[in-house]
Protein backbone atom coordinates (compact mmCIF):
# COMPACT_ATOMS: atom_id res chain seq x y z
CA UNK A 1 0.00 0.00 0.00
CA UNK A 2 2.95 2.42 0.97
CA UNK A 3 4.76 1.65 -1.89
CA UNK A 4 1.69 2.49 -4.19
CA UNK A 5 1.11 5.42 -2.87
CA UNK A 6 4.57 6.67 -3.31
CA UNK A 7 4.07 5.81 -6.79
CA UNK A 8 1.25 8.16 -6.75
CA UNK A 9 3.30 10.81 -5.30
CA UNK A 10 6.05 9.89 -7.97
CA UNK A 11 3.83 10.51 -10.50
CA UNK A 12 1.63 13.40 -9.86
CA UNK A 13 5.18 15.17 -9.05
CA UNK A 14 6.26 14.47 -12.72
CA UNK A 15 2.77 15.71 -14.13
CA UNK A 16 3.43 18.73 -12.38
CA UNK A 17 7.27 19.16 -13.61
CA UNK A 18 5.90 18.83 -17.29
CA UNK A 19 3.16 21.40 -16.91
CA UNK A 20 5.68 23.79 -15.98
CA UNK A 21 7.86 23.14 -18.31
CA UNK A 22 4.88 23.44 -21.09
CA UNK A 23 4.52 26.50 -19.85
CA UNK A 24 7.95 27.56 -19.43
CA UNK A 25 8.63 26.38 -22.94
CA UNK A 26 5.21 28.70 -24.13
CA UNK A 27 6.27 31.04 -22.48
CA UNK A 28 9.54 31.53 -24.32
CA UNK A 29 8.48 31.15 -27.45
CA UNK A 30 5.67 33.38 -27.06
CA UNK A 31 4.28 35.50 -29.11
CA UNK A 32 4.33 33.61 -32.32
CA UNK A 33 0.92 34.44 -33.39
CA UNK A 34 -1.44 37.51 -33.38
CA UNK A 35 -3.23 38.36 -30.21
CA UNK A 36 -6.55 39.27 -29.99
CA UNK A 37 -8.18 42.33 -28.23
CA UNK A 38 -11.62 41.34 -26.82
CA UNK A 39 -13.93 44.83 -25.77
CA UNK A 40 -17.15 44.48 -24.41
CA UNK A 41 -18.43 47.74 -26.05
CA UNK A 42 -18.76 48.97 -29.44
CA UNK A 43 -16.22 50.29 -32.45
CA UNK A 44 -16.20 54.16 -31.73
CA UNK A 45 -16.66 53.93 -27.81
CA UNK A 46 -14.10 55.85 -25.99
CA UNK A 47 -12.36 52.26 -24.74
CA UNK A 48 -12.09 50.74 -28.29
CA UNK A 49 -10.35 54.19 -30.07
CA UNK A 50 -7.77 54.50 -26.90
CA UNK A 51 -7.24 50.61 -27.04
CA UNK A 52 -7.08 51.27 -31.06
CA UNK A 53 -3.90 54.01 -30.34
CA UNK A 54 -2.08 51.53 -27.38
CA UNK A 55 -2.72 48.65 -29.61
CA UNK A 56 -0.29 49.97 -32.69
CA UNK A 57 2.26 50.85 -30.43
CA UNK A 58 1.68 47.17 -28.39
CA UNK A 59 2.10 45.12 -31.93
CA UNK A 60 5.06 46.99 -32.99
CA UNK A 61 6.58 45.87 -29.54
CA UNK A 62 5.57 42.18 -29.84
CA UNK A 63 6.27 41.94 -33.34
CA UNK A 64 3.23 40.10 -34.15
CA UNK A 65 -0.35 41.37 -35.31
CA UNK A 66 -2.99 42.70 -33.04
CA UNK A 67 -6.86 42.19 -33.37
CA UNK A 68 -9.15 44.29 -32.02
CA UNK A 69 -12.95 42.11 -31.22
CA UNK A 70 -15.67 44.08 -29.81
CA UNK A 71 -17.95 41.79 -28.40
CA UNK A 72 -20.95 44.32 -27.17
CA UNK A 73 -23.84 43.12 -25.32
CA UNK A 74 -25.11 42.11 -21.75
CA UNK A 75 -23.24 44.79 -20.24
CA UNK A 76 -20.47 43.68 -21.40
CA UNK A 77 -20.87 40.09 -20.08
CA UNK A 78 -20.67 38.80 -23.10
CA UNK A 79 -16.67 39.51 -23.28
CA UNK A 80 -16.20 39.26 -20.04
CA UNK A 81 -17.32 35.36 -20.30
CA UNK A 82 -15.06 34.84 -23.69
CA UNK A 83 -12.16 35.73 -22.50
CA UNK A 84 -12.75 34.14 -19.05
CA UNK A 85 -12.89 30.53 -20.80
CA UNK A 86 -10.20 30.98 -23.50
CA UNK A 87 -6.65 29.22 -23.17
CA UNK A 88 -4.59 31.05 -20.43
CA UNK A 89 -1.91 31.46 -23.76
CA UNK A 90 -1.30 35.19 -23.52
CA UNK A 91 -3.61 35.27 -26.83
CA UNK A 92 -6.56 36.36 -26.02
CA UNK A 93 -6.98 39.24 -23.58
CA UNK A 94 -9.95 41.16 -22.42
CA UNK A 95 -9.84 45.32 -22.68
CA UNK A 96 -12.00 46.47 -20.08
CA UNK A 97 -13.88 49.10 -17.39
CA UNK A 98 -15.09 48.86 -14.26
CA UNK A 99 -18.41 47.99 -16.17
CA UNK A 100 -17.14 44.20 -16.05
CA UNK A 101 -15.06 43.90 -13.69
CA UNK A 102 -16.64 46.59 -10.51
CA UNK A 103 -20.42 47.16 -11.43
CA UNK A 104 -21.70 44.20 -13.17
CA UNK A 105 -21.61 41.46 -10.30
CA UNK A 106 -24.07 44.37 -8.32
CA UNK A 107 -26.15 45.05 -11.69
CA UNK A 108 -26.85 41.84 -12.68
CA UNK A 109 -28.45 38.71 -11.32
CA UNK A 110 -27.16 35.69 -13.73
CA UNK A 111 -23.15 37.18 -13.85
CA UNK A 112 -21.31 33.93 -16.01
CA UNK A 113 -17.96 35.29 -14.53
CA UNK A 114 -16.46 35.89 -11.52
CA UNK A 115 -13.90 39.42 -12.11
CA UNK A 116 -11.40 38.14 -9.37
CA UNK A 117 -11.18 34.10 -9.61
CA UNK A 118 -11.72 34.05 -13.58
CA UNK A 119 -9.43 36.49 -14.62
CA UNK A 120 -5.63 37.33 -14.40
CA UNK A 121 -4.61 41.31 -14.34
CA UNK A 122 -1.85 42.28 -16.46
CA UNK A 123 -1.60 45.96 -16.69
CA UNK A 124 -4.07 49.25 -16.07
CA UNK A 125 -4.03 51.80 -18.62
CA UNK A 126 -5.84 54.76 -16.92
CA UNK A 127 -9.24 56.54 -16.53
CA UNK A 128 -11.79 57.66 -18.97
CA UNK A 129 -13.66 60.78 -16.96
CA UNK A 130 -17.42 60.59 -18.07
CA UNK A 131 -19.59 64.22 -18.45
CA UNK A 132 -23.01 65.11 -18.30
CA UNK A 133 -24.61 66.01 -22.21
CA UNK A 134 -28.05 66.81 -23.13
CA UNK A 135 -30.10 67.95 -26.26
CA UNK A 136 -29.95 71.26 -26.86
CA UNK A 137 -33.58 70.89 -26.86
CA UNK A 138 -34.02 70.49 -23.31
CA UNK A 139 -34.39 74.16 -21.74
CA UNK A 140 -31.50 73.68 -19.41
CA UNK A 141 -28.09 75.33 -19.65
CA UNK A 142 -26.65 74.21 -15.90
CA UNK A 143 -27.21 70.78 -13.98
CA UNK A 144 -29.21 73.37 -11.57
CA UNK A 145 -31.27 74.66 -14.42
CA UNK A 146 -31.82 70.81 -15.27
CA UNK A 147 -32.87 69.99 -11.53
CA UNK A 148 -34.95 72.59 -11.38
CA UNK A 149 -36.91 71.35 -14.92
CA UNK A 150 -37.00 67.77 -14.12
CA UNK A 151 -38.61 68.38 -10.55
CA UNK A 152 -41.23 71.16 -12.23
CA UNK A 153 -41.69 68.53 -14.90
CA UNK A 154 -41.56 64.99 -13.07
CA UNK A 155 -41.20 61.58 -15.48
CA UNK A 156 -40.70 64.16 -18.63
CA UNK A 157 -37.13 63.74 -18.80
CA UNK A 158 -34.70 60.67 -19.82
CA UNK A 159 -31.54 59.30 -19.76
CA UNK A 160 -29.47 56.48 -21.92
CA UNK A 161 -26.62 54.10 -21.33
CA UNK A 162 -24.01 52.23 -22.90
CA UNK A 163 -22.35 51.29 -20.08
CA UNK A 164 -22.23 50.53 -16.29
CA UNK A 165 -20.72 53.98 -15.58
CA UNK A 166 -23.54 55.76 -17.26
CA UNK A 167 -26.26 53.40 -15.57
CA UNK A 168 -25.21 54.12 -11.97
CA UNK A 169 -24.24 58.25 -12.79
CA UNK A 170 -27.80 58.73 -14.17
CA UNK A 171 -29.35 56.39 -11.31
CA UNK A 172 -27.36 58.64 -8.77
CA UNK A 173 -27.74 61.89 -10.29
CA UNK A 174 -31.56 61.32 -10.22
CA UNK A 175 -31.22 59.91 -6.41
CA UNK A 176 -28.98 62.44 -5.05
CA UNK A 177 -30.66 65.49 -7.25
CA UNK A 178 -34.56 63.84 -6.05
CA UNK A 179 -35.56 63.72 -9.63
CA UNK A 180 -38.01 61.12 -11.27
CA UNK A 181 -35.99 59.91 -14.70
CA UNK A 182 -36.55 57.36 -17.37
CA UNK A 183 -33.73 54.97 -17.88
CA UNK A 184 -32.95 54.23 -21.73
CA UNK A 185 -30.71 51.45 -21.72
CA UNK A 186 -28.59 50.67 -24.64
CA UNK A 187 -25.69 47.88 -25.65
CA UNK A 188 -22.92 50.55 -26.49
CA UNK A 189 -22.53 54.40 -25.70
CA UNK A 190 -22.14 55.58 -29.59
CA UNK A 191 -26.28 54.52 -30.32
CA UNK A 192 -27.66 56.10 -27.21
CA UNK A 193 -25.82 59.01 -28.10
CA UNK A 194 -27.44 58.91 -31.62
CA UNK A 195 -30.58 59.12 -29.65
CA UNK A 196 -29.75 61.82 -27.12
CA UNK A 197 -28.60 63.80 -30.65
CA UNK A 198 -31.88 63.36 -32.03
CA UNK A 199 -34.12 64.16 -29.26
CA UNK A 200 -35.42 60.61 -28.56
CA UNK A 201 -33.64 60.62 -25.21
CA UNK A 202 -33.42 64.05 -23.11
CA UNK A 203 -29.64 63.20 -21.60
CA UNK A 204 -26.46 60.71 -21.15
CA UNK A 205 -23.65 60.24 -19.20
CA UNK A 206 -20.82 59.70 -21.60
CA UNK A 207 -17.12 59.68 -21.54
CA UNK A 208 -15.57 62.41 -22.85
CA UNK A 209 -14.04 61.30 -25.67
CA UNK A 210 -17.02 59.89 -27.51
CA UNK A 211 -19.18 63.21 -26.35
CA UNK A 212 -16.84 66.04 -26.62
CA UNK A 213 -16.81 66.00 -30.84
CA UNK A 214 -20.18 66.52 -30.99
CA UNK A 215 -20.46 68.92 -28.31
CA UNK A 216 -17.95 70.83 -30.23
CA UNK A 217 -20.66 70.72 -33.08
CA UNK A 218 -22.92 71.94 -30.78
CA UNK A 219 -25.19 68.73 -31.68
CA UNK A 220 -25.32 68.09 -27.36
CA UNK A 221 -24.64 70.82 -24.67
CA UNK A 222 -22.21 69.61 -21.58
CA UNK A 223 -23.04 70.24 -18.08
CA UNK A 224 -20.27 68.69 -15.40
CA UNK A 225 -18.07 66.02 -15.45
CA UNK A 226 -18.67 63.04 -12.97
CA UNK A 227 -15.80 63.14 -11.28
CA UNK A 228 -15.12 64.84 -7.91
CA UNK A 229 -12.87 67.75 -9.21
CA UNK A 230 -13.12 69.26 -12.59
CA UNK A 231 -10.82 67.77 -14.91
CA UNK A 232 -8.12 68.88 -16.72
CA UNK A 233 -9.53 67.82 -20.04
CA UNK A 234 -12.74 70.27 -19.81
CA UNK A 235 -11.52 72.62 -17.27
CA UNK A 236 -14.68 74.44 -17.68
CA UNK A 237 -17.16 72.21 -17.07
CA UNK A 238 -17.69 72.07 -13.33
CA UNK A 239 -17.94 69.10 -11.44
CA UNK A 240 -21.65 67.30 -10.29
CA UNK A 241 -20.73 68.25 -6.98
CA UNK A 242 -19.47 71.38 -7.69
CA UNK A 243 -23.25 72.24 -9.43
CA UNK A 244 -24.70 71.52 -6.47
CA UNK A 245 -25.05 67.55 -6.58
CA UNK A 246 -24.39 66.05 -3.43
CA UNK A 247 -22.10 62.61 -2.82
CA UNK A 248 -21.29 62.63 -6.79
CA UNK A 249 -17.89 61.51 -7.64
CA UNK A 250 -17.84 58.50 -10.21
CA UNK A 251 -14.87 57.51 -12.63
CA UNK A 252 -14.49 55.10 -15.12
CA UNK A 253 -11.27 53.26 -15.29
CA UNK A 254 -9.50 50.97 -17.74
CA UNK A 255 -7.38 47.71 -17.80
CA UNK A 256 -5.91 44.71 -19.13
CA UNK A 257 -6.97 41.17 -18.26
CA UNK A 258 -6.33 37.98 -19.49
CA UNK A 259 -7.82 34.72 -18.52
CA UNK A 260 -7.11 32.68 -15.04
CA UNK A 261 -3.85 30.96 -14.68
CA UNK A 262 -1.93 32.66 -17.48
CA UNK A 263 1.87 32.19 -17.08
CA UNK A 264 3.86 34.87 -15.28
CA UNK A 265 6.73 35.39 -17.57
CA UNK A 266 3.94 36.12 -20.07
CA UNK A 267 1.82 38.93 -17.59
CA UNK A 268 5.23 40.43 -16.94
CA UNK A 269 6.14 41.12 -20.54
CA UNK A 270 2.80 42.26 -21.53
CA UNK A 271 2.99 44.35 -18.25
CA UNK A 272 6.34 45.98 -19.61
CA UNK A 273 5.56 46.84 -23.07
CA UNK A 274 1.80 48.30 -21.51
CA UNK A 275 3.58 50.22 -19.33
CA UNK A 276 6.33 51.68 -21.39
CA UNK A 277 3.56 52.45 -24.02
CA UNK A 278 1.19 54.88 -21.98
CA UNK A 279 4.10 56.26 -19.83
CA UNK A 280 5.85 57.72 -23.39
CA UNK A 281 5.06 61.83 -22.87
CA UNK A 282 4.27 61.49 -26.35
CA UNK A 283 1.57 58.85 -26.31
CA UNK A 284 0.13 60.17 -23.21
CA UNK A 285 -0.50 63.65 -24.61
CA UNK A 286 -2.20 61.65 -27.62
CA UNK A 287 -4.24 59.86 -25.12
CA UNK A 288 -5.09 63.17 -23.25
CA UNK A 289 -6.60 64.26 -26.73
CA UNK A 290 -9.02 61.37 -26.58
CA UNK A 291 -10.14 61.87 -23.49
CA UNK A 292 -8.21 59.38 -21.31
CA UNK A 293 -5.73 60.23 -18.16
CA UNK A 294 -3.39 57.81 -18.97
CA UNK A 295 -1.13 56.11 -16.45
CA UNK A 296 -0.41 52.51 -15.58
CA UNK A 297 0.91 50.08 -12.82
CA UNK A 298 2.34 46.23 -11.68
CA UNK A 299 -0.35 43.54 -12.31
CA UNK A 300 -0.41 42.96 -8.59
CA UNK A 301 -1.85 46.34 -7.98
CA UNK A 302 -4.06 46.19 -10.57
CA UNK A 303 -5.18 42.89 -8.32
CA UNK A 304 -5.65 45.28 -5.68
CA UNK A 305 -7.15 47.78 -7.04
CA UNK A 306 -10.03 45.85 -8.78
CA UNK A 307 -11.04 44.38 -5.27
CA UNK A 308 -11.33 48.01 -4.24
CA UNK A 309 -13.70 49.07 -6.66
CA UNK A 310 -16.40 46.26 -6.12
CA UNK A 311 -16.49 47.47 -2.94
CA UNK A 312 -16.65 51.41 -4.03
CA UNK A 313 -18.96 50.36 -7.15
CA UNK A 314 -21.20 47.85 -4.35
CA UNK A 315 -22.09 51.41 -2.56
CA UNK A 316 -22.23 53.26 -5.29
CA UNK A 317 -24.93 51.13 -6.67
CA UNK A 318 -26.62 50.45 -3.24
CA UNK A 319 -26.92 53.86 -2.45
CA UNK A 320 -28.53 54.94 -5.88
CA UNK A 321 -31.57 52.08 -5.20
CA UNK A 322 -30.27 50.39 -8.17
CA UNK A 323 -32.03 46.28 -8.33
CA UNK A 324 -30.09 43.92 -9.96
CA UNK A 325 -31.09 42.96 -13.74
Amino acid sequence: MLSGLIRNLRAASAAALCLAAASTAQADTWPSRNITLVLPFAAGSGTDTTTRLISQHLSQALGVGIIIENKAGANGMLAASYVAKAAPDGYTLLVTTNTTHSANPYLLKNLTYDPVKDFTPIARTGDLPFMLVVNPEVPAKTVAELVAYGKANPGKLSYASGSSSAIVSGATFAHNAGLDLLHVPYKSSPPALNDVMGGRVSMMFVDILTGLPHVNGNALRALAVTTKDRSPLVPNLPSMQEAGVPDFDISSWQGYFGPAGMPKEIVTRLNAEIRKIVEKPEIKAQLATLGMDAFSGTPEQLGTFVNEQLVLWEKLITNAKIEKQ
